[in-house]
């Protein structure tokens, strides 16, 4: 059964130092860094389009900098915390940050409540938090040729790629975190690899294989991972060959309110009935 982390009842889903061991390689190696950049201008057009100011700012775990010139001229300080390796407690004041971001991060928190939930009381009033996270379907190609290959070759199915949050999910959360106006929406990304191998290859590189606690720790038989990726041309290729791998890129973001705010009308307040709306004329 896992553990329960010190400060939430929230289970332990992810092997935060092996996490982190794993990116520290895939730098060392040289990272694939496509997702990241994408996020990266995708962020700053979204700041962009912010008509207001932010003074300090911090970037939570990104595996990177999301923030980048010229973004970070708009602010007065930027604090990058990095990934800790157990503990997921964010070392702000309350009410000390007028902006937080994060890009790829938030798949990998075992607490994600709880991590909002800071970040909402670490923002000043009318602060952001604007952050993007893997979710949705990604990767679902490569989970269901492990799961057929697995079921094939060996009888059973193991732990291969991470549960993902969907968009409603997401939402839900900021909502409970007490976040006002949140958004959320999602950036279907679908790469093409010349085989499974070259995107498990891609994976690695992005410090981003299997760190689930209840993950497999014997090796994949080789005849499986044959079988994987035969089954993976079957299902997901192009007529020239190639295959497709799914990257979702939700994008979550919320204020912490303010009497400026956006207020929704309270019920009974509308001057007229959806009723009368839309009641057609008569003939």
């Amino acid at each position: 059964m896992a553990k329960s982390s010190e400060n939430s009842a929230a289970p332990i889903l992810f092997d935060r130092a092996l996490l982190l061991m794993r990116q520290s390689r895939a730098l060392r190696f040289g990272p694939a860094t496509f997702l990241l950049d994408r996020v990266a201008e995708d962020m700053e057009e979204r700041l962009r389009a912010v008509l207001r100011d932010f003074a300090d700012a911090a970037d939570i775990w990104t595996p990177g900098a999301v923030l980048r010139k010229p973004s970070r001229d708009r602010f007065k300080s930027v604090t990058q915390i990095s990934l800790d390796l157990e503990q997921e407690t964010l070392p702000f004041r309350p009410q000390s940050l007028d902006l937080v971001v994060s890009g790829l991060a938030f798949q990998f928190v075992n607490d994600l409540p709880g991590v909002l939930a800071q970040i909402r009381r670490a923002l000043k009033p009318d602060g952001l938090l604007l952050a993007a996270m893997i979710g949705g379907d990604t990767l679902t190609e490569l989970r269901q040729s492990f799961a057929a290959a697995e079921a094939e070759c060996e009888g059973g199915v193991s732990p291969r790629v991470a549960p993902f949050a969907d968009l409603r999910d997401v939402g839900a959360l900021l909502q409970r975190a007490g976040f006002a106006l949140p958004v959320t929406d999602v950036d279907r990304i679908v790469v093409r690899y010349d085989s499974a191998f070259a995107l498990m290859q891609d994976l690695r590189r992005m410090g981003a294989t299997n760190i689930l606690v209840e993950r497999r720790r014997t090796p994949t038989r080789r005849a499986t991972m044959l079988r994987m990726a035969q089954i993976y041309g079957e299902r997901f290729a192009d007529p020239d060959g190639r295959v497709r791998a799914t990257f979702d890129v939700i994008w979550l973001s919320g204020w912490a309110p303010h009497e400026s705010q956006q207020k929704p009308l309270k019920p009974g307040s509308a001057k007229a009935s959806l009723a009368e709306a839309v009641k057609r004329p008569k003939a």
